[in-house]
């Protein structure tokens, strides 16, 4: 198996350390820092086994003309989203690196990143990962698996069969971070979007773990209206969850969901930390967008998210 990462950062590293350490033939797309990084080798830590992969275990390429022809099975976007649009664009323009039949997975946050590629390729070339795992890069080949509450789950946004992502979801699983496909992603990735909506920007914004925001009356009190506006957004809009109301949800969000993730700095308060712009646009910025679209009060995300981009603008 083939495969090619584009983005190098916590969650890229640590997927090819593991499908590296399953015995894949991996390659990196990387920054020319990060490549010099990785010169000395990668490794996972964390929650999970530790692994680490020698340099010449792997090839990190700085420029798309550099990459072999035509000899990758599949793609792993790990990138920001914020670049989706380049680097769908500058994949299309370097189509002949993939073969007849190579797939395209996405491994980002929010809902919807598929689009940008979609202009490119068909549907059933595209697809989308839900990671509800933390990933942190400690060092710049170093990525820590922090917490963990449900796998990650493989799948399409737009119908298509998962199982020609089978053999990924088993080398994932089989490093040690529980992995599967599913038919049903878009209620997984709402779901991942109930929980990252709620807790990445209110903890970058307070600058504390998640586990902080279940601890103040006047945070819950704010996610639980996050939560009600993001919850009519997926029902009015026709999507699914496996929750039947905000209240089901809120249950197990304040019982499970957080206390597992209690430690979690969000990837948010990350990118904020270093003074890089956030994916909001993808999280609270996609529920503002379809909650407009179907009339429906966002009031609470446009603040949230007007708060984040308000940070931003100082950088």
């Amino acid at each position: 198996m083939n495969i090619l990462v584009i983005g190098s950062g916590a969650i890229g590293i640590a997927l090819g350390t593991s499908l590296i350490s399953e015995g894949a033939n991996v390659s990196f797309y990387a920054t020319k820092n990060t490549a010099k990084s990785m010169s000395n080798g990668i490794r996972r830590t964390g929650i999970f086994k530790h692994i680490s992969v020698n340099s010449s275990d792997y090839t990190v390429f700085t420029s798309y003309m550099d990459i072999p022809r035509g000899f990758y099975d599949y793609i792993f976007i790990c990138t920001k989203t914020i670049i989706n649009e380049e680097v769908s664009k500058k994949l299309y323009e370097n189509r002949d690196i993939l073969k007849e039949d190579t797939k395209i997975i996405i491994f980002q946050n929010g809902y919807g990143n598929d689009e940008a590629y979609l202009k490119y390729f068909s549907k059933d070339r595209v697809y989308c990962a839900r990671v509800i795992t933390g990933f942190k890069r400690v060092e710049p080949n170093i990525s820590q698996i922090t917490v963990h509450t449900a796998p990650i789950l493989l799948g399409s946004l737009q119908g298509k069969d998962p199982s020609v992502l089978q053999p990924v979801a088993d080398m994932i699983n089989n490093s040690g971070i529980p992995s599967d496909t599913t038919r049903e992603l878009p209620k997984y990735l709402w779901a991942k979007m109930l929980y990252n909506c709620t807790l990445n920007p209110l903890g970058a914004i307070l600058n504390v773990k998640y586990g902080k925001l279940t601890e103040n009356q006047y945070t819950i009190e704010i996610m639980d209206k996050l939560i009600d506006e993001i919850f009519n957004v997926i029902t009015t809009a026709g999507f699914s969850v496996d929750w039947s109301s905000a209240d089901e949800y809120r249950d197990e969000f304040y019982s499970k969901l957080v206390p597992d993730t209690y430690e979690h700095v969000s990837s948010t308060l990350q990118d904020i930390q270093k003074k890089h712009n956030t994916e909001i646009d993808s999280l609270n910025g996609k529920v503002i967008s379809i909650g407009e679209e179907y009339n429906v009060d966002v009031t609470t995300n446009k603040i949230i998210y007007d708060m984040i981009k308000a940070i931003e603008s100082q950088f």
